[in-house]
């Protein structure tokens, strides 16, 4: 199984679009698009779970850039949530405490 992140996504584009979009290349476990807690409002991006790799590969590296509803998407494979950059909590940067100028 391969989860593949889709961003730019228009703000009108539905679960049954992206599904459609990614069915040209092979069999769709899951879409999940991302929406706002408070608003509900679509927030551009989503993910795509496919059970074939290969077919997940070609999916990438064909949507990467196509253009849909007038907007360039970015397709790739998501990065595990508790991996690498940004992290998921906490930490507003007021943790650290405050030097004393040296004079």
């Amino acid at each position: 199984m391969k989860n593949i992140f889709v961003g730019n996504l228009d703000f009108g584009a539905t679960e049954d679009s992206v599904r459609r979009l990614f069915e040209a290349y092979g069999a769709v476990q899951r879409v999940n698009l991302i929406v706002d807690r408070d608003t509900g409002r679509a927030r551009g991006f989503g993910f795509v779970e496919m059970e074939d790799a290969g077919a997940a590969d070609r999916a990438i590296q064909e949507l990467d850039g196509q253009e849909v509803a007038g907007r360039a998407m970015k397709v790739n494979e998501a990065r595990p949530k508790d991996g690498g950059g940004r992290s998921s909590g906490g930490g507003g940067g007021f943790a650290r405490q405050r030097r004393e100028p040296r004079w």
